[in-house]
């Protein structure tokens, strides 16, 4: 949208008639009163003014917003990824996918299906699986259980089951599924309580606090953060970017 000088000049005269009283800006009564009227008046002639002002500073906070996700995701870049994260879609690919999701959250559920279908289109994904449980106690215990399952190898496979359980997760139920999947429970049981799973979802959560990550799921696709479940043709359209970027 192309934004006129009047439009932008408007917009700054409504942020200090709203946020700013304009005895403290340093008008008098009569220029406090000739501000009123030019507003007023255009207004008048052109209602639209207002919608587009409105738009140009929401456009204007939205990119300030999104610099400010990728300089912090730049300070944090070393530490995003570490060996301890579990892996899906190919591990040496040229672009890596970061998934914070919560194993409870229905909309990290819900972007399940365009998470596998955009991986098996394109064979040059990395994804790291970020375990992030925001959602009570019942996420944090199926957290565990996912880093624990991990050790056994049996990460992706646990995982997928787990997803498709009620979210009133419990010790029986990942006891059933872990046990379907063929993983040791009781290995699984006590690496739930290691002090190096806890430390891992300690350190997911401290990167979700720096990137202001306040929901799940949450995608990083090169120096995008992303909120939200999104389907498999934005996915494709954020790793060309990430790749275009990468040269």
């Amino acid at each position: 949208m192309r934004v006129f000088p009047r439009v932008v000049a408007l917009a700054l005269i409504l942020i200090s008639a709203v946020t700013v009283p304009l005895a403290m800006a340093g008008f008098d009564a009569s220029q406090r009163a000739e501000i009123v009227s030019i507003i007023r008046e255009a207004m008048k002639t052109d209602p639209s003014i207002l919608k587009d002002a409105i738009a140009a500073l929401q456009a204007d906070e939205g990119e300030r917003e999104r610099n400010l996700a990728r300089d912090t995701l730049a300070s944090v870049r070393g530490r995003l990824v570490s060996a301890e994260d579990p892996v899906a879609g190919n591990p040496d690919g040229d672009v890596t996918i970061v998934e914070f999701f919560d194993v409870r959250c229905p909309y990290c559920k819900r972007i399940e299906p365009a998470m596998a279908q955009f991986l098996a289109s394109d064979k040059k994904v990395k994804l790291v699986y970020k375990d992030l449980p925001i959602l009570g106690a019942a996420s944090t215990l199926g957290s565990k259980a996912l880093l624990a399952a991990h050790r056994q190898r049996g990460y992706e496979a646990f995982r997928t089951a787990v997803m498709k359980i009620p979210s009133d997760i419990t010790m029986a139920s990942l006891e059933g599924v872990a046990k379907k999947q063929g993983l040791d429970w009781a290995r699984m049981v006590r690496d739930m309580e290691d002090a190096g799973v806890r430390q891992q979802i300690e350190r997911n959560l401290e990167l979700a606090h720096i990137l202001n990550i306040q929901g799940t799921p949450a995608l990083i696709i090169g120096d995008e953060v992303v909120p939200g479940a999104i389907d498999a043709a934005d996915m494709a359209k954020l790793v060309a970017a990430a790749r275009r970027a990468k040269g």
